[in-house]
């Protein structure tokens, strides 16, 4: 059976999307290439090639994001991905914008640490909004798919090790704080977008044992749009036969679940955890 179609999930899609190639031309231009922090993929490609190539930063990484294009519709064909085609090529677009409102032949401050911080939140942000949508800035990750599908290499060792040659390189081409803070970049990149990911998919998994099931499901479907599972339990010291409940919300449905537990089930025992990967109806997780 073939799927419809969904104009709106889409139109929302690639809103975010848009969003998220935004922030990371944000984060690439105004404070990443005015400092040369290197801390790899195709910016930092384009912030070594800038030392011998009479081109600026923002020119060298379309070009070469358009060449990658290239290579991945050779290699790749179809399963190209159109969401990788679209991210490729609104981030080329939105730095040659930045570059052509506002030209920077300096970094904006004299805080190169305070840039640094900047210059690795800003694209963390974007690119765990991209991740979490499916999408994709290209450059790198255009090389990615076409070593995942010719090759066994375990393809994330090979890109951070590439990152990292791409770093330690701008310490020889641009002097070693510039080195040290770009191997700093490319360390604190990875942790933040696992965090920002995690914090943008975080929702709240409650297990209430309780003895008045009924009045606890119906608030959770009446007032709160959402499903739970029940099934009966025994308690181990008293032995009274009781009822499970387990439900998945986000945190402000968690806010009135828990407040009116508190209110009308007093001697409810709740436990409230945090997951950041749910698969099924109502949620969206990254896949």
């Amino acid at each position: 059976m073939k799927k419809e179609f969904n104009w709106k999930r889409s139109l929302i899609d690639y809103t975010l999307i848009t969003l998220g190639l935004f922030l990371v031309a944000a984060g690439v231009y105004f404070f990443k290439m005015p400092n040369n922090f290197s801390t790899g993929g195709v910016s930092g490609i384009s912030i070594l090639l800038s030392a011998v190539v009479p081109m600026s930063k923002a020119t060298l990484m379309a070009v070469i994001n358009m060449l990658l294009l290239g290579v991945g519709f050779i290699f790749l064909g179809t399963s190209f991905g159109i969401r990788t085609l679209y991210g490729s090529v609104v981030l080329s677009f939105f730095v040659k914008f930045f570059e052509h409102l506002i030209p920077l032949d300096r970094p904006m401050t004299d805080q190169p640490l305070l840039e640094l911080v900047f210059a690795v939140i800003l694209p963390a942000v974007g690119s765990a909004i991209l991740f979490n949508y499916s999408a994709s800035s290209g450059g790198t990750d255009i090389i990615a798919m076409i070593l995942k599908k010719y090759t066994a290499l375990d393809i994330g060792k090979a890109l951070f090790c590439t990152d990292a040659i791409i770093a330690v390189t701008s310490g020889i081409m641009f002097g070693v704080t510039t080195g040290l803070f770009s191997v700093l970049g490319l360390l604190a990149k990875a942790v933040v977008v696992d965090n920002v990911m995690e914090g943008i998919n975080v929702s709240k998994y409650f297990t209430i044992i309780t003895d008045r099931p009924e009045e606890v499901s119906e608030f959770i479907h009446s007032q709160l749009r959402r499903g739970a599972t029940k099934y009966k339990c025994i308690g181990t010291y008293d032995n009274k036969e009781r009822f499970v409940i387990m439900s998945v919300m986000n945190r402000a449905q968690a806010k009135q679940l828990r407040d009116y537990i508190r209110r009308d089930d007093p001697q409810a025992f709740v436990i409230i955890t945090n997951s950041s990967n749910i698969l099924g109806k109502g949620f969206r997780t990254p896949m």
